[in-house]
């Protein structure tokens, strides 16, 4: 029989045994799982969620919304995967590091100190995953320590047990490729051509109404085998723990979306499914629309605020769930900044504001056409037969403005004109809109140091490719180019003196951006065409040159340039330089009716560069030289 002492020892045994048995089953997780489902090239216009007259059905985007959270207004800062994917992992906008520009052709670096986002969750204790896409344009070292792993087999399931995770999947149906032949084999359409209703600026053809509804069948495969990312989640029952977002990686992908800074590039569906055992991490109650603008310089922010972990102060974005964020905060945060640089082989320069309901887009390059050839967006025959089109003359007012040069600022109502197509710019009574944008633009771009207002390839020559402190040194000689560049805005007549002055500057970025205006201005600018002339036969900045022979083709015409042309390139060692150049060759080409011979093409140094990039051009002209 036992005392009361043995009890007591039996009693407390067996609670321990029972407390260490029961605990498992009723603690929680101290820290939430995140996973990214991301589809590639997709606006928000292609989602049933966003657009419910001709959106695609997604069932299981639309389920996770139920349980969790539709951001109304969530915007990709690049309209291109490398550029947009750059932003992303380093929380910074890409014009301030030098990672805008779409595949570097060069090392750049995160900011000193800086590491890409997912380190610092692996420093937290978090597994991190990807699987597969990566595309970051960033020096490869700069990414050791950020993945556990990050390849076509890359899972969760390979953390160790009981450990918080963080996975990106990444999702290609829906990318720009899929529209270069048809629907996979054994899928139908899942709409009629007859039914879809084409952007505006689209023309009614046969094939584009084949390619939209391919479009919107490839969203419906794609939620499919996001569907089964799902299941295995509840499967593996850890639902209740796991945020799940999804997102585009930026707009498209028909022609005129993905590659410009567009609303249809930039805006992008924000799906985040919010657990049962977190949702107090969240601003609102699960199945709510959450207005105000969400950046996918955010992003980053995002996800180290749910984890706990502090968000580096190097960061440019900031949270829009977690600890500290309301309705009320994310309301506030109203504008949403874009940016649209060199694509490939095509060079622009192009920046994107959204604040409120309105739009604005300021084109540093505006006789740069949207059009200009690009080898792998003319892979798409959408975009050839809408380019073929234009060349003959069958497109209307809205429909051919793709190829032509556009206006320095474009401002657009999205609420009564969604797919930006009546310019407000210059109707008085949005003179107050416009000069807001504008102002928010210019303090944008000169507190970032925006690092587009110097060539790639004198930033990529003299910066070791880090961006961050080239631009802080090169401070205020930006600020100077900006200014210099935002002279397109006046009337000739005010800036006509500052032009003849800025064009004998000793600064050859001064020279630079001053005939590019002149570009910009046109025929107005014709007084400036013997000093161009002079300026493209004798400066000593190759650049400089450049931009002078195509103010004098754009404006003059092309006979006789064509030596100028080949005595420019003949002269470049730097295949970089050498691109940029061709994108002015290519302009005058298309736009102005320059020829170049084939044979003098062929025998040239630089047609033989190797690369990225020089190659496509090479070959595009001898398609068009004689």
């Amino acid at each position: 029989m036992m005392n009361r002492n043995t009890l007591n020892l039996f009693s407390i045994l067996s609670l321990i045994l029972l407390t260490q048995f029961v605990q498992p089953l009723e603690a929680k997780q101290d820290r939430p799982n995140i996973v990214w489902v991301v589809s590639e090239d997709n606006s928000a216009n292609w989602y049933r969620l966003y657009n419910p007259e001709n959106g695609a059905a997604m069932p299981n985007i639309e389920k996770l919304a139920e349980h969790g959270l539709v951001f109304n207004d969530a915007y990709s800062c690049a309209p291109v995967c490398s550029a947009a994917r750059s932003t992303i992992i380093s929380g910074c906008y890409g014009p301030r590091l030098g990672s805008h520009f779409h595949r570097n052709q060069g090392p750049v670096t995160m900011p000193k100190g800086l590491k890409m986002f997912p380190a610092y969750l692996r420093e937290a204790g978090y597994y991190t995953s990807n699987c597969h896409k990566e595309d970051y344009n960033f020096n490869k070292d700069e990414k050791i320590g950020v993945w556990d792993e990050s390849s076509k087999r890359a899972s969760y399931r390979k953390r160790a047990e009981g450990q918080p995770f963080f996975h990106v999947q990444n999702y290609h149906r829906t990318h720009e490729s899929q529209m270069f032949k048809g629907l996979p084999e054994g899928r139908t359409p899942v709409v009629k051509k007859s039914e879809v209703q084409l952007f505006p600026y689209h023309p009614d053809t046969e094939l584009f109404r084949e390619k939209y509804a391919q479009y919107v069948t490839l969203n419906t495969i794609v939620d499919e085998e996001i569907g089964r990312l799902i299941k295995q989640l509840e499967d593996d029952g850890l639902m209740d723990d796991t945020f799940i977002f999804h997102y585009g990686d930026h707009g498209g992908v028909l022609p005129g979306g993905k590659g410009y800074a567009h609303n249809d590039g930039l805006q992008v569906a924000m799906v985040v499914y919010v657990p049962e055992n977190w949702k107090h991490l969240a601003p609102a109650a699960a199945g709510s629309r959450v207005d105000g603008m969400v950046e996918f310089v955010d992003l980053s922010a995002t996800v180290l605020n749910l984890a706990g972990v502090d968000v580096p102060e190097q960061m440019d974005g900031k949270p829009f769930l977690g600890k500290g964020v309301t309705t009320e905060s994310l309301k506030k945060d109203d504008v949403a900044f874009g940016y649209a640089d060199r694509f490939d082989e095509k060079y622009d320069l192009v920046r994107f504001l959204r604040k409120g309901k309105y739009t604005y887009w300021r084109s540093y390059q505006p006789f740069n056409y949207d059009g200009l050839f690009n080898e792998y967006r003319y892979k798409q025959p959408a975009f050839r037969e809408w380019r073929d089109m234009a060349w003959s003359g069958k497109l209307n007012e809205v429909q051919g403005a793709f190829y032509e040069p556009r206006q320095p600022e474009q401002l657009y109502d999205l609420e009564s004109d969604p797919h930006e197509t009546n310019n407000l710019a210059n109707d008085p009574k949005f003179a107050s809109v416009l000069k807001e944008m504008r102002k928010e633009v210019q303090k944008r771009v000169k507190c970032m140091n925006d690092l587009s207002f110097i060539p790639e390839s004198e930033f990529l020559k003299n910066s070791s490719g880090d961006g961050e402190a080239y631009g802080n040194e090169n401070s205020s000689r930006i600020s100077d180019l900006v200014d210099i560049a935002d002279w397109q805005l006046l009337s000739f007549k005010k800036v006509k003196g500052k032009l003849k002055s800025a064009l004998e500057m000793d600064d050859p970025y001064k020279r630079y951006w001053a005939l590019i205006n002149c570009s910009a201005f046109g025929k107005e600018a014709a007084i400036f065409l013997p000093k161009a002339k002079e300026l493209a036969k004798n400066d000593p900045s190759l650049l400089v040159r450049t931009r002078a022979v195509e103010f004098i083709g754009l404006v003059e015409g092309t006979e006789g340039l064509a030596p100028q042309v080949m005595d420019i390139l003949s002269k470049s060692t730097d295949p970089v330089e050498v691109n940029l150049i061709l994108n002015t060759v290519v302009l005058l080409m298309d736009g102005a009716g320059l020829e170049l011979q084939k044979a003098e093409i062929e025998k040239s140094q630089w047609s033989k560069m190797e690369g990225k990039v020089v190659p496509r051009r090479v070959e595009y002209l001898l398609s068009k030289a004689k």
